[in-house]
């Protein structure tokens, strides 16, 4: 697989929730929505939506990951009012068919966000709202400083990411984007992910970038941003130090809501 059709881990995908991972979205749900969840990966979020809108509202997830949705509707099989296709958020074929859409750490793997902000836009009837959560990973800070190891494999990580035209700010070129597609009363919200060993959750929170490491460790050093050795010694000493001396993470990711005309 290549660096331009990037596969999210699904182990990190399973364990997010609506009312834990996209708070914002959670918050504006009501009874009876119809719902488009575009890059809904193995669907524990669009499962949550499914819930939040009840037996009147209609969920869609939608994907290009072909095993992903083969994961989310053998998770999810059980729930009558949500399905899953498989699409891409650059060329949605949905018009004017639902009242929210939403996306959650989407756009951050995709080269052309504004081509997907129109598409959503264009999925929404009048009046209807797009929910974008997503990251600035070039925000993202750890307490105490990481130790060298991982802080080389962050770097990589970025400079990756941007040769694949994947923008480390992404969240704060969302405003932007959603005016220049024509929606309106846009507005931003922060929603960081903070997590601080004292409080329940941490260990799985600091785990995410031990399975970052281990999903994306091989492109990076078949595309020369690091070496092999390079990657076992980041995974090996982040490991231990978010077992052991990691106090804070926070995670940077905002929220940004607009509405139709």
């Amino acid at each position: 697989m290549s660096a331009q059709s990037h596969r999210s881990d699904p182990r990190i995908l399973g364990r997010r929730t609506l009312e834990r991972d996209h708070r914002c979205l959670a918050e504006l749900l009501r009874p009876g929505l119809s719902v488009l969840d575009v890059g809904c990966g193995t669907g524990s979020i669009t499962a949550g939506i499914a819930k939040a809108v009840g037996p009147h509202g209609q969920v869609v997830g939608i994907d290009r990951d072909a095993l992903l949705l083969e994961l989310a509707r053998k998770e999810h099989a059980s729930a009558t009012n949500l399905r899953f296709e498989c699409g891409d958020a650059t060329a949605l074929p949905h018009m004017a068919q639902f009242d929210v859409v939403s996306s959650t750490r989407t756009l951050q793997w995709i080269a052309d966000p504004a081509l997907a902000i129109w598409n959503m836009k264009q999925a929404l009837r009048p009046s209807g709202m797009l929910v974008v959560l997503d990251y600035n990973h070039a925000d993202n800070s750890w307490e105490p400083d990481p130790p060298g190891a991982f802080r080389l494999f962050y770097d990589a990580f970025l400079a990756w990411r941007s040769r694949n035209q994947w923008d480390n700010r992404i969240a704060d070129q969302l405003p932007a984007l959603f005016r220049s597609a024509g929606l309106v009363e846009v507005s931003s919200r922060v929603q960081d992910e903070v997590a601080e060993r004292a409080n329940p959750g941490f260990a799985e929170r600091a785990a995410l970038w031990s399975d970052v490491i281990e999903n994306v460790g091989e492109q990076l050093s078949a595309a020369g941003f690091c070496t092999k050795r390079q990657i076992e010694q980041a995974r090996e000493t982040y490991r231990l130090w978010a077992s052991t001396t990691l106090a804070r993470q926070t995670l940077a990711l905002k929220a940004v809501i607009g509405v139709t005309r």
